[in-house]
């Protein structure tokens, strides 16, 4: 697990946010790659407008939708990276 927090978000053309990171890292992550599944929680996100909404949540440390949805900074840093999740020694994403 990484545990940076996310610092700033700018959402792109494509359902893409541009992303910095509280270790600096600052890159670009294309959400339908993170997002596998748009229904439920996320389905409000192929709305390009609703999509631009996203916005930084200081206390849980990541994007946020007023839909309530959610993505864990972990994922999200991943992505950012190429480095992959790490459980019990093994690489679980990217």
């Amino acid at each position: 697990m990484f545990l940076i927090d996310i610092t700033q978000a700018r959402p792109l053309e494509n359902r893409n946010l541009d992303l910095t990171f509280a270790d600096v890292l600052h890159a670009g992550v294309a959400m339908d790659r993170v997002i596998k599944d748009y229904s439920r929680v996320f389905a409000a996100l192929n709305d390009d407008s609703f999509f631009r909404q996203v916005r930084v949540d200081r206390e849980l440390g990541t994007v946020v939708w007023p839909s309530g949805a959610d993505v864990s900074p972990d994922v999200l840093y991943s992505f950012a990276s190429g480095k992959p999740i790490i459980v019990n020694g093994e690489p679980v994403l990217n």
